[in-house]
């Protein structure tokens, strides 16, 4: 059987304020492993915002086997950071597509507003799964119309839970 050449795409922000609400710690490490193992991949893309403190998270990440792509973070009014990546996403799998980088992606985000870069994918047949942070109650109604593949982290627990 030939190995395939998947990508996976992670919304950082998306991943890491739905692992923090499950009741076990998520494990990086063990995801990316999981990931390689399920979904025949052969890169990780995680888009998170650059913040310097997390200097040394960056590079354990990068030790696990992420790509860490970056994007600039701003602040509000009330010191908040800003770094939204939906739109980096969107250009960076189209382009990927767009060059035939993949046979098939992955996308790790329960964000409707892929789900027009969903309905795309699924067009071209370049879509191999969507993968919810959230549960099904959480998960965009936008992404679950599209009839794409999604599945659910959280029922990963056994796997992807800190040891």
């Amino acid at each position: 059987m030939k190995d395939k050449n998947n990508i996976v795409y992670i919304d950082g922000a998306n991943l890491y304020s739905a692992t923090k609400s499950y009741d076990w710690e998520f494990d990086y490490r063990r995801f990316r492993v999981w990931l390689s193992d399920k979904y025949d991949a052969k890169q990780v893309c995680l888009f998170l915002g650059l913040i310097p403190k997390y200097k040394n998270l960056y590079e354990k990440l990068q030790k696990d086997g992420y790509i860490l792509i970056f994007k600039e973070v701003i602040y509000d009014n009330d010191g908040k950071v800003k770094g939204n990546c939906d739109a980096d996403i969107v250009v960076r799998i189209m382009k990927d597509c767009y060059e035939n980088n993949f046979e098939k992606a992955v996308l790790v985000s329960s964000d409707g507003d892929y789900s027009s870069l969903v309905s795309f994918l699924i067009e071209k047949d370049k879509l191999e799964t969507i993968l919810s942070p959230y549960n099904t109650e959480k998960c965009s109604v936008l992404l679950k119309r599209t009839g794409a593949s999604i599945a659910y982290i959280n029922v990963q627990k056994e796997i992807l839970k800190s040891q």
